[in-house]
């Protein structure tokens, strides 16, 4: 340790191999025996989907930082190459093991009639059958790219499915095309084209799969679900596209493209709708940083696509299985299996909306504190729904970071517009891989006659705030809903997350004069109980950490309880280990990164870390501050991560209420006790299952039991509405 133990290293966990780590933790439950198949397949799936996404932004990241020539060292101490060698070896143990539980599901799914058959399994009936749908559904739509004859090379998408065939073909003269053109080089590497070992008649060609085609294709069986994948069909049958040609090896194969295009100087950028378009469409044509290919394909055909691509060995990840999420997904959703799948639970109606009939009146009445998926999202759609529509709404501010396809809030927005409301929505056109949506979403507010903001010049806007401005009884009243959580109905089926509506009249100057800031109407303001990243939140948070440290003493020491998605900006680290150091109990519930290593003697050793892996995305953040016996507790759409606090415009808010305050305090401490999906943190960097001893918790199957127990509880009491318990305003 060097003199100040808190810039050591040593304290802290790579960023990219605890990502990895949370990924394994996902792996995990599709390996879970426990769980039924087909919400194994599920988490199986999301492990692809999850290390797509990882290749795209994160691996990206550091080949461009390698490519630069960066040695610069993270915060515990990897340069990028080293944090590329120790990804590429963690990846490739995850994808082997990941294709296991893929073989090992498809297995036991086949023991309940529904089977997956490898091509090498087929029966002559299947082969007829497949040779019959492929010349009839997909053959039409195919295109084959003889990719080392065209010029300029043909551009593989990111990725989308490929299938590669090597062919033996008549020998053609060096510098004449077999298949159309002059010979000429790849797009992506046009040295490499030219040959294929020292076979003069051996060439590559590619076949793009169609997104649109179905991929699995139903085989022969009068009892049971026979599938095959939509790969192998075209496997099979692909020398029916090139008579005379004989297949010496075929193999599906994916290339993953760097995806981390960045706006350089946004604030000099006049027109940001058409810059985004311009990322959207640049990242087709960025360098590859992966190629997954098919198990057991011919060693040349794998380097040959490597070398055209320009990939190492290390970037090349050999599949046993289904490559795409989506296929595995598509199986997931089958309809006919649900006795393979885990039973519904259908959000209940919030706790602070039962037998409420009219919501501007319950939230006038009280805040209402909403804890999704276990409680319904519709009151949020609602309450935009109603805005709409009411003659006595004059005015709807929103932020949309990330919709759902067809929003029915961004509708309901259009409709107020063209209602004649006032409605100014700030579209944040920089949600990765959101873009294009939110750019269409952009373009159909302004035609409805909306104010429509893109985000501020040189910061991404995840702030979720909603504004209404009504008229009631002759004054004006000012509705307002803050979350952790996007506003989109999909998610919110499939994320946890918290949101607040209040008439609270602090809250509500300090929303309005956020939105106000957000359009250019104003310089940054002194909050009364809001924060605001990047101005001062993360301040707030040390001055909350430090604060606790300060009302921390041997008989009563201090307690931070924190629950968040990642953890890794520096500031937040060293703060909470000085806290640790003095004494102050710090628990951490931490769904995926955290850079922070618990356990360190000396320093961290009063941090304990927990991650909740389970059927819903733990989503929320949440804070508490136990202060000296004065209890706080604050909701945020803000992770403690360097980006969150430093290069977007955030929010965390307090939870004023009592009975509100005490809910979510029981619930840091239920993430705390579940012993059924909770891992722990150890100072190794990994993760161990926390023994189930004793009664088993499990934490997401409280809150649901307790959401379905106040709806019947409050079915068999009465008044189901409560009095008043806000101050009526002043006359």
């Amino acid at each position: 340790m060097p003199k100040d133990p808190l810039k050591s290293p040593k304290i802290y966990i790579n960023r990219e191999l605890s990502w990895l780590e949370f990924n394994q933790r996902v792996l995990e439950e599709g390996l879970n025996t426990d769980l039924p198949l087909l919400e194994r397949l599920k988490f199986l799936a999301i492990v692809n989907s999850n290390l797509d996404e990882f290749f795209l932004v994160r691996v990206a990241w550091l080949m461009q930082r390698r490519a630069k020539g960066g040695r610069r060292r993270d915060i515990s101490g990897m340069t990028p190459a080293e944090q590329l060698d120790a990804v590429g070896r963690r990846v490739h143990q995850m994808v082997d093991q990941q294709a296991a539980g893929v073989r090992d599901v498809f297995a036991r799914l086949a023991e309940h009639g529904l089977r997956v058959w490898d091509r090498g399994q087929w029966t002559e009936e299947h082969q007829k059958s497949a040779r019959s749908y492929f010349a009839r559904e997909i053959q039409p739509v195919l295109t084959p790219l003889a990719i080392e004859e065209l010029t300029p090379g043909p551009l593989l998408p990111n990725l989308q499915l490929h299938v590669a065939a090597l062919l033996g073909i008549n020998a053609t003269p060096r510098g004449q095309s077999h298949f159309c053109g002059d010979k000429a080089g790849s797009h992506d590497n046009a040295d490499s084209a030219a040959k294929i070992g020292a076979v003069p008649d051996e060439r590559v060609v590619v076949v793009p799969v169609p997104s649109q085609l179905p991929r699995w294709v139903t085989l022969p069986s009068e009892t049971e679900t026979h599938l095959a994948r939509v790969e192998d069909v075209i496997a099979a049958n692909i020398e029916a596209m090139f008579p005379g040609s004989e297949v010496f090896d075929t193999a599906a194969f994916r290339v993953t493209r760097d995806a981390d295009v960045v706006l350089q100087d946004d604030e000099e950028i006049d027109d940001l709708l058409h810059a985004m378009e311009e990322v959207v469409l640049s990242r087709r044509r960025r360098n590859p940083v992966r190629l997954t290919i098919s198990a057991g394909s011919d060693p040349k055909l794998r380097r040959w696509l490597a070398d055209w691509l320009k990939l190492r060995d290390q970037q090349v990840y050999e599949v046993d299985g289904p490559q795409e999420a989506s296929a595995l997904m598509e199986l997931v959703e089958r309809p006919g299996f649900d006795d393979l799948k885990i039973d519904d639970w259908p959000p209940q109606v919030p706790r602070d909306l039962i037998g409420a009939d009219d919501l501007w009146e319950a939230i006038q009445d009280h805040d209402v504190l909403l804890f999704h998926p276990y409680e319904s999202f519709d009151p949020v759609v609602k309450l935009v729904e109603q805005a709409a529509e009411d003659p006595q709404v004059l005015a709807i501010k929103q932020t949309l970071y990330r919709t759902s396809g067809e929003s029915p809030i961004v509708r309901a927005l259009a409709r107020a517009a063209v209602n004649g409301k006032e409605v100014t929505v700030l579209v944040e056109l920089k949600a990765r891989f959101d873009e294009w949506r939110n750019v269409n979403w952009a373009r159909r507010l302004e035609d409805a006659g909306a104010h429509v903001i893109y985000g501020v010049a040189g910061f991404k806007t995840h702030a979720k705030a909603l504004l209404i401005v009504r008229r009631r009884q002759g004054r004006i009243v000012r509705y307002v809903h803050l979350a952790t959580g996007n506003f989109n109905d999909r998610t919110a089926r499939q994320y946890s997350d918290v949101g607040l509506m209040t008439c609270d009249r602090e809250i509500a100057a300090d929303a309005a004069s956020l939105f106000n800031l957000l359009t250019g109407c104003s310089e940054a303001v002194g909050w009364s109980k809001l924060a605001v990243a990047p101005i001062g939140l993360r301040q707030k948070f040390l001055d909350l950490i430090e604060r606790e440290i300060q009302a921390s003493s041997t008989d009563r020491p201090g307690l931070i309880m924190a629950k968040v998605n990642s953890l890794q900006d520096p500031d937040i680290c060293h703060a909470l280990c000085r806290a640790s150091q003095a004494g102050v109990k710090v628990m951490l519930n931490v769904r995926g990164v955290c850079c922070l290593r618990p356990g360190v003697a000396g320093v961290s050793e009063n941090v304990e870390v927990r991650s909740i892996v389970d059927r819903f995305l733990e989503h929320a953040r949440a804070f508490y501050f136990r202060n000296g016996g004065h209890e706080e507790v604050y909701l945020s759409s803000a992770d403690w991560m360097w980006r969150n606090l430093s290069r977007r415009l955030e929010l965390l808010f307090p939870v004023i209420e009592p009975g509100h305050r005490r809910r979510l305090i029981d619930a840091l401490r239920t993430y705390f006790a579940d012993n059924v999906k909770s891992w722990r943190l150890l100072s190794d960097g990994t993760y161990e299952k926390v023994a189930c001893k004793g009664r088993r918790v499990r934490a997401q199957g409280k809150f649901y039991r307790d959401a379905v127990a106040a709806v019947r509880d409050a079915a068999h009491a009465a008044p189901q509405f409560r009095p008043l318990t806000r101050p009526k305003p002043e006359e």
